[in-house]
């Protein structure tokens, strides 16, 4: 988990970023020393919440071990993952994330519905590392 990139749970759950009041940019990840518009004089930075529904705008599957800082354990066989870039609903910002477990490029079509969810990046005896994920709106796990 990177700090301060979400928060929350549930329904409460959101990607966290940033907003300028000089030129009303946002950005993800947070941006915490200056506006990252090269033509904004610059402005205060103001934490958001961010949309938490988007729709898909490309997605693929990762059919390999990826390197560090990826925590995985090379013990174990690799596991394929999806990743959805979606385009947030209301700040039409583009974010990469994983999927929701079980939610494969099958599932997926340009254009649906997705939500950010909490999800499982890595866990083992000392620690979990927490992420955002995607999943087709209407999906509980």
């Amino acid at each position: 988990m990177v700090a301060g990139w979400f928060a929350g749970d549930g329904e409460d759950f959101r990607l966290i970023g940033t907003r300028c009041s000089a030129c009303t940019s946002v950005f993800f990840p947070r941006e915490d020393g200056s506006c990252r518009n090269p033509g904004c004089p610059g402005g205060e930075l103001e934490k958001v919440a961010l949309s938490r529904r988007g729709r898909v705008w490309s997605f693929t599957d990762s059919r390999y071990r990826p390197p560090s800082p990826y925590v995985t354990d090379p013990e174990l066989p690799w596991e394929p993952y999806t990743l959805i870039a979606v385009e947030l609903e209301s700040e039409r910002l583009v974010v990469l994330g994983q999927a929701a477990p079980g939610v494969t490029v099958a599932d997926l079509t340009v254009g649906m519905e997705v939500e950010v969810v909490l999800g499982v990046l890595h866990e083992d005896a000392e620690a979990t590392w927490t992420t955002w994920q995607w999943r087709p709106t209407g999906v509980t796990a």
